[in-house]
C-alpha cells in the first residue's frame, strides 16, 4: 500500500497531469483484474456494454441538424463554401433595409430572455398527427370508396335517387342585379306578410335540413287562464265608493271567519272527550276483572264446546246416509226449480214487450243526463284553468287581501300609505298561474352556539 501511495504522488508531480478521477496504483502499472462478466444472459448485455462512441455520433447528427438543417455529407458544396473575392466596390454595395429600434440615438440592444427564447434550430417542428385525424375515418374513406366504385359502374345509390326523383321547389326569377336601396322603383316587401309556404316535398327538407323544427302545440297553451297583472276590487281605490269599500271588507271578514273555524275545527278534533276520562271506580273495575268469573266462565265453554261437537257430529252422519227416496225425491226438486226459472224468463221476455215506450223513454232520459253531466264536466274543466294546480308538496295559499279599514282611508294621494310588497305579490301570481311550484321559506339553523364576549375598551367603559 506505501508503494501505491508513493507511485500516484509520483504520477500527480508529473508536468501536464490532469486530475479528472482518482487512479489506484494498480491501474497506473496495469495491473487491474478484468471483472468477470456471463454475457450470456440478457441482462448483462447493456450493462456493462460502452457506448459512448455511438452516443458522440448520435449527438453529432444532431448538431448538425440544428445547426445547417441537415447532414453535412448530404450538402451540396455550394450551399457550404463560397468564393472570397474581396470587398465589394461602393457602387455594387446594397444594403437591405433593417429595423432597428432606436433610444436617444443610440440602437437598443435586445434583451437577453428575448434571446434565449429565439428559436435557432432548424430542424422543422413534428407534425401534429392529432390536428389531422377525423373521426370515423376510415369509415368515411371506405363509404367514399365505395361510392366512386358505383359511380365507375353507372350505378346510382338508392338515397341520391331519391333526391333526384323528388319534385325540386319553384324557383322565382331573379333579377340579375339587384336595385339599390336608394331606388324608388324597386318593388316593395312587407316584413309582416306571412311566409310562403314551400311546395317540396316534406322528406325532402327533412333530410336536406331547410324545415324548422315543428313547436310542440303543449308550449303554445298557457298553465292557466289567469292574467299576469290583476286588478283589485273597486273598493280598494285610496277613495273608494261606500257600497264597495263594505263589499271588501265583507269579503275580507269572510275570509278571516274561514281560517278561524278551520282553528276551531282543529282545537274540536284535537281535544280530550271528558266522557273517555279514567275515574277510580273504571280503573278499580280494569284492575280486578277476570280474577273471580274467569274459572266459571272457562267451564262453561268447555261444555258448551262439547255439546256442540256432538251435535254437529250427529248432523254429517245422518246427513251422509240417504235413500234411494230421498234421491228421487231431491231429483225432482231439481227439475222443478229448472221449470220454474225458465217460465220465469219467459214470462219477463214477454213483459219488456210491452215495455217499449218506457225503455224509450228511460234511454232518452239518460242521455240527457249524460249531456248534462258532460256539460258540467267541460264547465269544471275550465273552471279548474283559472285554479291553481297541486304542482308540489305544499298547498297554494292565497295571499291575503289588502284592505283599509273606515278610518284608514286617505283622502288624497299625498297621504296614501304604501301596503304590501310588489316583489311577494309576483311570486304569489307566478304560483297562482302555474308557473312555479308553491315553497315556503327555508328554515335557518345554526350548527354552532354564538358566543358573546365583551371587549376590553368596552368593558373600560363600562
Amino acid at each position: 500500500m506505501a508503494a501505491n501511495r508513493r507511485m500516484k504522488r509520483m504520477a500527480s508531480s508529473q508536468p501536464g497531469f490532469i486530475k479528472l478521477k482518482s487512479v489506484s496504483g494498480s491501474d497506473i502499472l496495469g495491473t487491474t483484474r478484468r471483472k468477470r462478466l456471463n454475457k450470456n444472459k440478457k441482462k448483462n448485455w447493456n450493462k456493462n456494454i460502452d457506448i459512448n462512441d455511438v452516443d458522440e455520433f448520435l449527438e453529432d447528427i444532431r448538431h448538425q441538424e440544428r445547426t445547417t438543417g441537415g447532414l453535412l455529407s448530404e450538402k451540396t458544396d455550394e450551399s457550404l463554401f463560397f468564393l472570397d473575392v474581396g470587398p465589394p466596390k461602393k457602387a455594387e454595395r446594397k444594403v437591405a433595409p433593417v429595423e432597428v429600434k432606436m433610444r436617444r440615438g443610440k440602437p437598443v440592444r435586445p434583451l437577453r430572455i428575448d434571446l434565449i427564447l429565439q428559436h435557432d434550430s432548424l430542424v422543422p417542428a413534428p407534425k401534429d398527427v392529432l390536428s389531422y385525424q377525423l373521426p370515423n375515418a376510415k369509415k368515411l374513406r371506405r363509404i367514399a370508396q365505395k361510392a366512386e366504385h358505383l359511380a365507375a359502374k353507372g350505378i346510382v345509390p338508392r338515397r341520391q335517387k331519391k333526391l333526384l326523383n323528388l319534385r325540386a321547389p319553384e324557383k322565382t326569377e331573379s333579377k340579375a342585379v339587384t336595385d339599390a336601396n336608394n331606388n324608388p322603383e324597386r318593388d316593395f316587401y312587407d316584413i309582416w306578410a306571412p311566409e310562403i309556404k314551400s311546395t317540396a316535398d316534406p322528406w325532402y327538407l327533412q333530410q336536406t335540413r331547410k324545415s324548422r323544427v315543428k313547436r310542440p302545440e303543449k308550449l303554445n297553451a298557457k298553465p292557466s287562464a289567469l292574467p299576469a297583472v290583476e286588478v283589485i276590487a273597486p273598493g280598494g281605490s285610496y277613495n273608494p265608493d261606500f257600497f264597495s269599500h263594505q263589499a271588501l271588507l265583507q269579503e275580507a271578514h269572510d275570509v278571516e271567519v274561514k281560517k278561524q273555524k278551520a282553528e276551531d275545527k282543529l282545537v274540536r278534533q284535537l281535544a280530550v272527550n271528558k266522557d273517555h276520562l279514567a275515574t277510580e271506580e273504571t280503573i278499580f273495575r280494569e284492575q280486578v276483572e277476570g280474577l273471580v268469573e274467569q274459572e266459571d266462565d272457562d267451564n262453561d265453554e268447555e261444555a258448551g264446546a262439547e255439546d256442540d261437537d256432538g251435535v254437529i257430529v250427529g248432523a254429517i252422519a245422518q246427513a251422509l246416509k240417504k235413500t234411494e227416496k230421498d234421491r228421487r225425491k231431491e231429483r225432482a226438486e231439481i227439475l222443478k226449480e229448472q221449470s220454474r226459472q225458465a217460465d220465469k224468463e219467459q214470462t219477463f221476455r214477454q213483459q219488456q214487450l210491452f215495455q217499449l215506450r218506457s225503455i224509450k223513454t228511460s234511454i232518452k232520459q239518460d242521455e240527457a243526463d249524460t249531456k248534462v253531466k258532460q256539460i258540467q264536466r267541460k264547465a269544471n274543466q275550465e273552471a279548474e284553468k283559472s285554479q291553481p294546480r297541486r304542482l308540489g308538496k305544499l298547498k297554494f295559499q292565497a295571499q291575503d287581501l289588502e284592505v283599509q279599514l273606515s278610518d284608514e282611508l286617505a283622502g288624497s294621494l299625498r297621504q296614501l300609505k304604501p301596503e304590501g310588497s310588489v316583489l311577494k305579490d309576483r311570486f304569489k301570481s307566478m304560483q297562482k298561474r302555474n308557473l312555479i311550484e308553491p315553497r315556503e321559506r327555508a328554515k335557518f339553523k345554526r350548527r354552532l352556539k354564538v358566543k358573546y364576549q365583551e371587549k376590553r375598551a368596552f368593558r373600560e367603559i363600562t
